[in-house]
This record gives C-alpha cells, structure tokens and sequence, in this order.
C-alpha cells in the first residue's frame, strides 16, 4: 500500500467536512478528483474507507485507522515546515558555542541573556573548548561559533572581531610588587602563577610576556575557578594575570592591587570564529553585535 500525506489529509478533511463536497472546498480540488482518489485508495487496501450511503458520511473501522494516523502523523509534519520555514526566514537554528578560556563566561552569560530574549526558539548551549580542538569541531559543525583570541587562516571559517581587553597582574596588596608601578616578564621568577589549568600557548601572560622573555615563575598553580583564583592571590598564595573584564571589582578592594603588564600595556582582542555559510544569518549577526557591546559594559564599571 502507497500511503501519502495527501491521503492523510484527505481522509481528515472528509472526516471533519461530513462529505466529499464541502471535503473538496477545503483541499481546493474538484469533487471528481476527491472521489477518484478516495477510489484509488481503497483499491490500494483493498478496504472500504467510507460507510457508503450514511450521511454525513462515516469513516468505516478501515478509515478511523487511517485517521488516527492522520492526527498522530499531520501535526509533526506541519510542525518541522513550520521550523524549516523558521530556519529560513532566520527565526529559528542553532547556536552551539565552544569558548577557549574560562574566563569568557564572565562576559558571555550577560550576553546570551539579552540574545535569548530576542531569540527564544534558537538552541543555545556552551562547551569549554579545553578537552577538543574547538575550531576543528567547528569546522565538522559539531558547534557553531568558538571564542577566541587566536585567529587562523582555515577554510570556511570567518573570524569576527569581538572586542580588545587588557591582560591585567593582580596581586595581594601585601605582595612587595604592589609597590612597582607596572610589571615586567623578570618580576614573576620569584613567584607562584596561579592559572587556569589549559595549555600555556592559550594563557595571555605565556603568550605576550613570559614566552617571548623566556622567562619562567617560581611555579605555577593550576585552578580552575576565577573565585578560586582570586580568593588565593588575596591571601597572598601567589598572583595572577586575568583579563580586564575580571577585574573590574577587585580593583577598587583593599586586599588586592592590579597593575599593568609591561610599562605601556598588552592589549589582545578577541574574536567570534563561524562558519562562512552562517554568517548571514540573523541571529548569528544578532550575537556578533551583542558579543561586541555588552563585554565592554563590564570593562567600564
């Protein structure tokens, strides 16, 4: 048996209309052509769907069966064309986002907040890009966008700059470097680095200060939490770099003091890597324009 949505619809229409004329009105076709395929039908089940001669017209046991599959089967399909419509129009999709430092969730839950007000049906989830190689997951669409201050030349891939910040010292204001106007590569020998526990080619202070000095602290900490971090440096365990927009607050606390890197300063932006393919879509530009605004609302304060 060849069974089709058309048919579906067709036995829910007269089941509704109670005939095959005013049945006919509501599928826009001709009452000839209704019968026709009604015929075709029952010589496919080799059932009668209808009890012939009752009026309104009654579906026979045959028929009812066809209708319950027709109420369980119609409202999934007219509800994926209505998400395929959405997906479209722009209205509805995916946004998986694979972010390489912790400290991004400062910034980035004020923003999928103000995102998920604008846009309710979009799948928003977060992965910590720490235990994969995120762009390559991007790349397999395994997410949607990555976080990141290391832009590559890749394939299919655009990387939409976010905004600048400042990798900033902080330290316990008992430390003897709170005295030093400005922090230099040579001053962290004699000192614990408390940092995130990932690769040091993904920390800052690595990258753009103690690398390129070959200079190494007197050790390193690996802790997870930004809390944790600060709760350490305050009681004088060690010190940290962190970026600007975390320390917005401990830097107006007694307990702490923050200090540039360097006399004049590092500055390091970062960046929205997407798939070519989304950039034009709505709510994946929507986020770009948050991701650009909302983080430096926090850098202000």
């Amino acid at each position: 048996m060849h069974l089709e949505l058309r048919h579906l619809r067709t036995i829910k229409a007269i089941h509704e209309a109670g005939g095959l004329a005013r049945a006919a009105d509501v599928l826009h076709i001709t009452q000839s052509a209704l019968s026709h395929q009604i015929k075709g039908l029952e010589d496919q089940a080799q059932v009668e769907l209808f009890v012939r001669r009752s009026k309104p017209l009654k579906l026979s046991a045959a028929g009812k069966r066809l209708l319950d599959l027709a109420h369980r089967v119609l409202p999934e399909v007219e509800a994926t064309e209505l998400e395929f419509t959405g997906i479209e129009a722009g209205h509805t999709g995916r946004l998986h986002i694979a972010i390489e430092c912790h400290a991004c969730f400062e910034w980035l839950f004020p923003v999928l907040e103000e995102f998920r007000k604008a846009w309710p049906d979009v799948d928003v989830d977060i992965r910590a890009g720490l235990s994969f190689e995120a762009l390559s997951a991007l790349q397999k669409e395994q997410v949607d966008l990555v976080i990141s201050s290391d832009p590559e030349n890749l394939d299919g891939v655009e990387f939409m700059p976010l905004f600048d910040y400042e990798p900033v010292f902080v330290a316990a204001a008992r430390n003897p470097l709170a005295q030093k106007d400005y922090i230099e590569a040579k001053d962290f020998r004699d000192q614990t680095l408390i940092s995130y526990p990932v690769d040091r080619n993904k920390l800052d202070v690595f990258t753009e200060l103690l690398g390129p000095e070959k200079v190494e602290p007197a050790s390193v900490r690996p802790v997870e939490l930004t809390a944790v971090i600060l709760l350490l440096v305050a009681s004088n365990r060690g010190v940290a770099v962190l970026p600007d927009w975390v320390v917005r607050e401990v830097k107006y606390n007694s307990d702490y003091v923050t200090r540039p890197l360097t006399k004049d300063g590092i500055t390091r932006r970062l960046y929205a890597a997407i798939r070519s393919d989304d950039a034009a879509k709505p709510y994946m530009a929507h986020f770009i324009r948050l991701g650009r605004t909302e983080p430096v609302k926090l850098q202000r304060r």
